[in-house]
């Protein structure tokens, strides 16, 4: 049992009213219900720091289903790691009960049963009714819960009923004095997960924090398991670093920890001053928005990474081509629909720049289904302003025809001239 320290209102400055008002609710009802409730991880960090979070995740006592009966607007998703989302319209607060970490003896026991279990399903048949495993949905205490996560900064709490901050690992020093430090053995977290090596780049990268040499040393050490990592994981983890804002630090970042190379060999191989420069255009697009826009799109954000190191064939295309895709990134996943939406917008970009386009050409370029992907290409690499404005200001308007149509109501009555009025009688 570890005692924690504890941060009051003071001597921190988190209020409520940075608060999202849907996360206090959840948070404020929890407790109603005699269960611990706090918030936790990157939100809180990001308010220590004055930042404004881009989630605000909730860690709790009480259990998936337990959140599900005191929340009518709760689902319960995962199978590995069973999460409660209470949803209220398109926003989503998450909220997850206390985990621990299995002590090795333990952990291969559940890890047994559950490739038993799993082997009894697969030999049965059956999907829909299979159970959470075991290894990942293990609950435990507040504190169990801190132990178990990856870096100390992503470990404080925020205790709603008293307004202080909970602090199990150190993380408010480390806070302080901007260093990534790894609960735990890093080597044996990084084993764990290797993903931790890319997310302990990208926080040095975006929070300009410095890693804990052992941590340091860990990543030299361990740097080709994140080949091991889930490729569908990973390929969500890049475009994550894309659309941070700090894409260009974190892949420079990455590739003098050597952990590019075993990511993307692609990349790493072929990389030059146009692919910094790349991503400096597109993390400079990003930094106009408080949070990551709907335009950044997956074939936006592949295009800034490839398209300057290995062009994509623009040669138009029939819907039936089933040639392989000209896009590799090692192990990762690359979705074709990315791939076609991209090329088409590269392909829509020499009309966005045709000055002398006429109306049914820019009417037919605006009914494309990639208009607006092709419109974020031209903002972030376009280097053409005046095409831009162009065409934002057809969109505002409606469209060429509309355009025209309102400059025409626009224009002032010619004023007729007083006519002489003259007397018959004179």
């Amino acid at each position: 049992m570890v005692e924690p320290t504890v941060i009051p209102r003071a001597d921190h400055s988190i209020s409520r009213d940075q608060i999202d008002p849907d996360a206090l609710k959840v948070l404020y009802r929890l407790r109603k219900f005699n269960h611990q409730a706090y918030l936790v991880g990157g939100g809180v960090r990001d308010l220590l720091l004055g930042r404004a979070p881009k989630d605000f995740d909730i860690g709790t006592s009480a259990q998936p289903n337990e959140i599900k009966r005191i929340f009518r607007n709760c689902w319960i998703i995962g199978r590995r790691f069973r999460l409660a989302h209470v949803k209220f319209g398109p926003k989503t607060i998450e909220v997850a009960t206390f985990r621990r970490q299995l002590p090795p003896d333990e952990l291969a026991a559940v890890e047994a049963e559950d490739e038993r279990a799993a082997e009894a399903h697969a030999a049965a048949g059956t999907k829909a009714q299979r159970r959470p495993i075991r290894r990942d949905n293990t609950f435990g205490t507040a504190e169990e819960d801190a132990f178990r996560r990856d870096f100390t900064i992503n470990a404080l709490f925020y205790d709603i009923a008293t307004f202080s901050v909970i602090d199990y690992v150190g993380g408010m020093k480390d806070l302080r004095e901007g260093v990534i430090r790894s609960i735990g053995d890093p080597d044996e977290r990084i084993i764990e997960d290797p993903v931790r090596m890319l997310r302990a780049i990208a926080f040095t990268s975006r929070l300009g924090f410095t890693l804990d040499p052992p941590v340091q040393r860990a990543i030299k050490r361990h740097k080709t398991e994140i080949g091991n990592a889930s490729p569908a994981r990973m390929i969500e983890e890049l475009y994550k670093l894309l659309r941070s804002g700090f894409a260009a630090q974190t892949f420079l970042a990455l590739s003098e920890h050597g952990l590019l190379a075993s990511i993307t060999p692609e990349v790493e191989r072929l990389k030059t001053n146009s692919l910094w420069r790349s991503l400096e255009l597109l993390d400079t697009y990003r930094s106009k928005f408080k949070s990551a826009p709907n335009t950044l799109t997956n074939p936006i954000l592949l295009g800034s990474l490839i398209q300057s190191i290995k062009p994509l064939d623009l040669t138009p295309r029939r819907r039936d081509d089933k040639r392989p895709l000209d896009v590799n990134l090692g192990k990762l996943p690359i979705a074709r629909r990315d791939v076609e939406r991209l090329r088409q917008a590269l392909q829509t970009q020499p009309r966005l720049h045709d000055q002398d386009l006429g109306a049914r050409g820019q009417q037919t370029v605006m009914h494309r289904n990639t208009f607006t992907e092709a419109m974020t290409w031209l903002e972030i690499h376009g280097n053409d302003n005046a095409s831009l404005d162009r065409w934002k200001a057809l969109v505002e308007a409606g469209g060429p025809e509309q355009a025209v149509q309102n400059q025409r109501r626009r224009r002032p009555r010619r004023r007729r001239g007083k006519t002489a009025v003259v007397n018959p009688k004179s």
